[in-house]
Order: C-alpha cells, then structure tokens, then sequence
C-alpha cells in the first residue's frame, strides 16, 4: 500500500509545480518557451530526460541487449559523446542566437523564417504532429508495460493513469512547470539508475563486471565483445539513429531555444553530457546482462516481446522496496519525455498552423488556450494507439524517430551554418527524409531489422542531398541572409567551415 501513496505522493507534486507555474504564465511565449529564461542546470535535466524515456529502458535496453550483448555499450557511448557533447556545442549558441533573431518559438517557424517559404512550415507542422504520436503511444506502452509487470496493475489502467497526469500536467503548467519538474524528474534518475547499478552488480548471476563479461561470452563470445552477433552496421545504424537523430528532433531542439544566455550553454552541456553517460550506460549495461538471467524472451499471449525482459529482469533481481524508486525512475523518465513531446505537437498545430495561417491575430490567451486543448486531443490519440498493444514498441519509436531527425536535420543544421543554402535545398531534404524513411518502411513491412537502417539512410542522406540542390538553385538576398546571421554575415556571405566548427569545439 505505501508503494501507491509514495506515488500519488510524487504525482502530487509534479502537479503541485504545475498549478503554481500556471499562475506565472502569461503569454504564449511563456506558456512555451518559459520565456527563454531556464538557467543551466534546469537545462540540461530537462534535455536529458527528454531525451531518455521509458523506451530506452524497457524497449532499447531489452531487445539491443539480448540480441547485441555489451556492444549494446556503443550506443550509450554515440548518445553521450554524439547526442549530448556534441549537440550542444554545435548547436546550442547558434541556434539560442539566430532563433531569438527571427523571433522564432518552434521549428517550423524557424524554417519559415531562415528559408522564406510558408509553405515548409505547414508540410513541417503536419510531419511533427503525425509522427510525434506513434513516438508518444510507444513511451506509454513501455510505462505500462512496467506497471503491469512490477505493480501487478492491469495494462488498461496503469496507461489510463499515465494519460490522465500528463494531460493535467501539461494543461496546467506548460514549458516551465515541464523544466522545472524535469529537474525534480532528473535527480530521481540519477539516483534510480545508480542504484540499480548497485543491486545488478552485487546479483550473484551477474558476479559483478568481470562475470558479466564471462557469462556472456560463454553464452556467445560475439556477446561480450567489441561488435555483437548482428553485426557492425546494424550497431552503427542504431548509434546514428538514436545519438545523430536527437540533432533533428524538435523537442530536443526546443531545450536550446529557451536556455537564458550563452553563459549558462557550457555548464549545460557538462551536466548533460555526464547525465547521458550515467544514464544511458546503465541502461544498455543492464539491457546486456538479460541473457545471463533468462534462457528465452519471456512471452505474452504466447509471442515472444523483448519489452518484457527489462521489467521481469528488475522484478527477480531488486527487493521489492527498492522496486517503487525504479519506478519513479522509469516514470521520471517517461513524464519528462511525454510532456515534451505533447507540448511540442501542440504547438505546431496552435502557433504554426493555426495562428501562422487562419486566424494570425489570435490573441496570446486564445492560443494558450487551443494548446491546452491541443495537448489533450494529442494525449487521447497517443492513448488510442497504445491501447492496441502493438508488439513493435521499438520499432514504433525508431520509425518516428528516423522519420522526424530525417525530414528536419539537414535543413536546420545548414539553415544555421551555412548561407548558401536555399529553399530549393531545404525543401529536397525535408521531402528526401521523409520520403526515404516512410517508403522503405513499408517496402520492408515495418520489419525491425530494418528500420534502424532505414532511419540512418533518411538523416545522412538528406545532408548530401540539400547542398547539391543548394548548389544548382538560386540563393536569397544578401539583405535576408544579414536579416537572419546579423553580426555573423559579412559582405562575401557566411560559409559553411569546417575550420569553424572544429575551432567552436575546443572552445
């Protein structure tokens, strides 16, 4: 019984945030990018759980692990190095800098605004809000999945609840009670994940590092080694999808437009840098070590579901009271994600499509409004789907995932570098990532073997893709590109440097 008042009690305060940040929030600028004010710390917290959800650990970490074994480790080595030190450094000032230039609040306003083309903001809008909300169904499925296996809670409802407290959370407080609470939500990580650090390490099965290490390569050597038993570039693809990707996300992407200066980028990316390698090492670490404890994928209705591995795997090895701080662990992680993901989706339809095109005089009140109501509509569909219990929860999340850093990555990293890229050029990538990641998905039946490639294929590709375009098609006026670089833009026009990025870098 305390088990659920702990979490009504947590539930609380989470709510408890938002209702006080709801009296703070004043304009739509507010209500989304809490004023462009967040301080370093609050910053990186809310970058790293937005970047690692409930499908990292119980989808990822379960299925990576079985099948790639502790070569599963590159991955949390791309999203820490890639996806965490890298993004900030690349992206953070520019994209801090240019977007508060333009006026911007969301990427496809960015877009609008960097490539003069209205047109590219509303094919942008639809492409976040359709494919956000498979992406969002996959992160309830895996909460519930943990409910289910840990707390004996029927599927029905654990995802009910879950449904009910982000709807309430994000109707109440948006952008800053979503920052705030994902600070509150990243402690509750740190802590959840060292723990279960400790308690999978000191499991007589496991025997510690070195008898991971051992039992797995008695199973498979490949297991235990440097690359696991499907091979390098299936590995390889699964580290570009998920630490290269996280660049093209609009939700991750929010996080650099509302930090409160350049000053506080640095510390950021420290603390979120050393969040990911926590984190996401536990993670794949304990998705690695699941052929040591389980002879077979457990089974539900009689079909084989990696999603099952994680929660069954923490329910034989954790005492039962240290179980309820994995929960919160998991549903730290999984809150901070949704909100973000539904917060984003919203907007796209209030402020980009709505506002931007059929009523552009729409007050700031009116339009908080719509996006409260759009976060509900957005939350009851993602409910919808995971009520159907699809057995791809992975597969769910890596299409969305490949689809969206396809269709925006190149036109946002060069729309921030690079003057000489053009609407031509934005347009055949966002199109080219798109129409790679969807086509080849269904050509290959939404097999998960496969998807990982395919959403590898749809982000590089399209950053071959739009300079060659660019190339070959007419630029803007130098009075647009001074309009968007400002200080940055000289009369020869601003390069594309490698030098520069290097340089920007070591910094």
């Amino acid at each position: 019984m305390y088990r659920y008042l702990f979490f009504a009690l947590f539930a609380g305060i989470l709510l408890l945030v938002s209702y006080t940040c709801m009296k703070k929030v004043k304009t739509l600028n507010d209500y989304f990018l809490g004023d462009r004010s967040v301080g370093p710390w609050v910053s990186a917290f809310t970058y790293g759980t937005t970047y690692f959800s409930a499908v990292v650990f119980i989808g990822y970490a379960g299925q990576i692990g079985w099948n790639f074994g502790l070569s599963s480790l590159w991955i949390a080595v791309g999203n820490s190095l890639v996806g965490s030190l890298l993004a900030w450094k690349v992206l953070a000032k520019r994209t801090r800098r240019i977007t508060d230039r333009l006026d911007s609040m969301t990427m496809p306003e960015f877009l609008e605004s960097r490539y003069q083309s209205p047109g590219l903001k509303i094919l942008s809008s639809l492409v976040i809000f359709i494919f956000l909300v498979p992406y969002s169904a996959s992160v309830y499925m895996g909460l519930s999945y943990f409910f289910e296996q840990i707390f004996n809670i029927p599927y029905f409802w654990a995802l009910g609840i879950m449904v009910v407290l982000t709807a309430l959370f994000l109707i109440l407080g948006g952008y800053l009670a979503v920052a705030i609470t994902d600070f509150i939500q990243g402690v509750v990580m740190v802590f959840g994940v060292s723990i279960m650090l400790y308690f999978l390490l000191t499991n007589p099965q496991a025997g510690g590092v070195t008898g991971v290490i051992a039992g797995l390569r008695d199973i498979n050597p490949d297991l235990g080694g440097m690359v696991g038993p499907p091979g390098a570039i299936p590995l390889l693809s699964l580290v570009i999808l998920t630490s290269l990707g996280s660049w093209g996300l609009p939700q991750m992407v929010q996080r650099f437009y509302t930090i409160k200066d350049e000053k506080s980028i640095k510390p950021a990316m420290i603390v979120a840098t050393a969040f990911a390698v926590l984190v996401t090492g536990a993670a794949y670490f304990l998705g690695s070590t699941t052929q040591l404890f389980f002879e077979a994928v457990p089974t539900m209705g009689g079909v084989a579901n990696t999603d099952l591995l994680i929660p069954q795997l923490l329910n034989n090895i954790m005492p039962e009271a240290v179980l309820f701080l994995l929960l919160l662990l998991v549903v730290s992680a999984s809150m901070s994600t949704l909100s973000s993901l539904v917060l984003v989706s919203s907007s796209t339809l209030a402020i980009d499509l709505f506002k931007g095109f059929i009523k552009p005089d729409m007050s700031d009140k009116a339009s908080m409004l719509l996006m409260r109501g759009l976060c509900l509509v957005f939350v009851l569909l993602s409910f919808f789907i995971a009520i159907a219990r699809p057995t791809i929860i992975l597969t769910l999340m890596a299409i969305s995932w490949g689809t969206i850093a396809g269709a925006f990555l190149a036109p946002y990293l060069y729309g921030l570098y690079w003057s000489g890229m053009t609407k031509a050029g934005a347009w055949s990538g966002l199109i080219g990532g798109l129409v790679i990641s969807v086509v080849l998905s269904l050509y290959f039946g939404m097999d998960s073997q496969h998807i990982p490639l395919i959403g590898s294929l749809a982000i590089l590709l399209p950053l071959v893709i739009t300079p060659i375009v660019s190339l070959f098609t007419a630029n803007y006026s130098e009075e647009h590109l001074k309009e968007v670089y400002g200080e940055l833009y000289d009369e020869g026009g601003y390069k594309f440097d490698v030098k520069e990025l290097i340089f920007n870098f070591l910094d």
